[in-house]
């Protein structure tokens, strides 16, 4: 392909759509071409050595780069105002191998206890096996943060928006204080993408993304992505002889020296993919690049939809509490409102008011969500954890891990959110009839006024505007003794023990 423009300047919408990509200069085709290909012919023997000793850009082996892999990555950099990036196999083989880059046996981590089900056991479990050991902090806690450091920490590791309760991460706060200790931050921007975040304005090292989700957007192809923000000094900090020192692996090539833009991906490519090789397949990036191009219009409805599901649910007596930084009674809202002025995203989670079976009749009720394992699809999807991914624990270990009998995790779709609520309400009214709990709340464990209790960028909030400048959301204050407040910390919806390991659920 020929070198595609020069777009740093351009608008976020521009680069979904042009980013990286260039019309083919052979057959002048528009669309990127899938080059479906395990390897890429020399022109000649000097061409040959010239490409495995680095002395000349191009492909060898598509496990290591791809053209068609390259414009994916391009396009993600590009809107994450990143340095470069890596597609990986999926968001996992992303996380695993931003860790194996920088670290080996004998090294620490201080990780959010908001994570991902896969991410926490990575980390819990499969990691201490090869000598690494994380330790687990409350996202908001800053002193929990700084003590848990130790001399051989080399990762701070935390999600934009934690899973399922949507903590949400003071990206800035934390990025200081593991630059204050020369040790990187890499962020799981999975659940807000880079249109409605980009970590790397706030201090972010690394950021990656599980691509399955949001930016693929239709619950078809598996894939990740690794982004460098090309900020991160390995001279400085001291910590990190990887990059500092000759790697006998690669002719004695001292990484730092090699890329003083961004060591950290040629690191993570000339031996993550490989000796892993969790690399992405040209037919899967092509699949995330048709996601990516509608992706600005996708997260504007996305956003919208679940704005309007949220009011819904606030108001509905079969329900206990709604977890959405966007409402006011959100114990994260004033954060949200400045990292998110787009929206917080379309992931949520609420709490039925009932047993088990009220969550299982509320599942079951439902026609147009489709009840699985993953978030971020055009479709609108709908798990019970307690029932599903978390049967087996008990009620003590279901609490450590921040799930009530009756919590629900919705992602919110691209269909009329009329429809969704309509089908929502068919739902609850099933929950209602399993636990009996049919009466509408009222006075103090009633629903709080649509107002207060809705997303502040939604049309029931008074004097509405952008969640980040209105004013009835500034004005509300928090409304933790309502019945539809976010219950973190509750009965109802513990937060998160940082000790406990999740079970593995997208």
């Amino acid at each position: 392909m020929a070198s595609p423009p020069r777009m740093s300047a351009n608008r976020f919408d521009t680069l979904a759509l042009h980013a990286g990509a260039a019309p083919d200069p052979t057959t002048g085709a528009r669309a990127t071409p899938i080059y479906q290909t395990t390897s890429f012919s020399f022109r000649d023997s000097d061409h040959a050595a010239a490409l495995f000793n680095m002395e000349r850009a191009g492909h060898v082996y598509s496990r290591i780069s791809n053209p068609t892999v390259a414009v994916f990555e391009e396009r993600v950099a590009a809107l994450e105002n990143g340095a470069g990036a890596i597609g990986t196999a999926s968001g996992q083989a992303a996380l695993h191998l931003a860790i194996a880059t920088l670290m080996g046996a004998g090294s620490h981590i201080v990780a959010s206890s908001a994570l991902y089900g896969g991410s926490h056991n990575l980390l819990h479990y499969t990691l201490r096996r090869f000598g690494i050991e994380t330790t687990f902090v409350k996202p908001g806690d800053a002193d929990a943060w700084r003590a848990a450091l130790r001399p051989n920490t080399r990762l701070l590791f935390g999600e934009t928006l934690g899973n399922p309760g949507l903590d949400v991460l003071d990206i800035a706060a934390v990025a200081q204080l593991a630059h204050e200790h020369g040790v990187p931050l890499l962020v799981d921007s999975t659940f807000t993408t880079p249109y409605l975040l980009k970590p790397f304005e706030h201090g972010a090292d690394f950021v990656y993304h599980s691509a399955t989700k949001f930016l693929g957007g239709h619950g078809t192809t598996i894939g990740g992505v690794l982004v460098d923000g090309g900020t991160f000094d390995f001279n400085a900090s001291g910590l990190f002889p990887e990059f500092t020192e000759p790697y006998e692996g690669f002719h004695g090539m001292v990484f730092a020296e090699e890329s003083t833009v961004a060591p950290f991906l040629l690191r993570a490519r000339r031996e993550g993919l490989r000796d892993f090789g969790a690399c992405l397949h040209p037919q899967a990036a092509w699949q995330l690049l048709q996601g990516i191009e509608t992706l600005p219009l996708r997260m504007e409805r996305h956003v919208a939809n679940t704005r309007k599901v949220v009011e819904f649910l606030c108001a509905h007596p079969a329900v206990e509490a709604v977890a959405y930084p966007e409402l006011p009674s959100h114990p994260d809202h004033a954060l949200a409102k400045r990292l998110l002025p787009r929206g917080a995203g379309a992931v949520f989670s609420f709490n039925l008011r009932g047993d088990r079976a009220a969550g299982r009749s509320f599942i079951e009720a439902l026609s147009l969500f489709s009840h699985l394992a993953n978030v971020g699809d055009a479709r609108s999807l709908v798990i019970h954890p307690a029932s599903t991914t978390h049967f087996r624990m008990d009620a003590t270990a279901l609490a450590a891990a921040g799930i009530a009998e009756g919590t629900i995790r919705l992602s919110i779709g691209l269909e009329d959110p009329d429809d969704l609520i309509d089908d929502l309400k068919r739902a609850l009214k099933a929950a209602q009839k399993a636990s009996g709990t049919t009466a509408p709340r009222s006075g103090p464990s009633g629903p709080s006024s649509a107002a207060t209790n809705s997303p502040s960028g939604s049309p029931a909030a008074s004097a509405q505007g952008s969640p980040s400048n209105s004013s009835a959301a500034s004005t509300q204050g928090s409304v933790s003794g309502s019945s539809v407040a976010p219950a973190h910390g509750s009965a109802s919806a513990p937060s998160a023990d940082a000790g406990t390991p999740r079970p593995e659920s997208a």
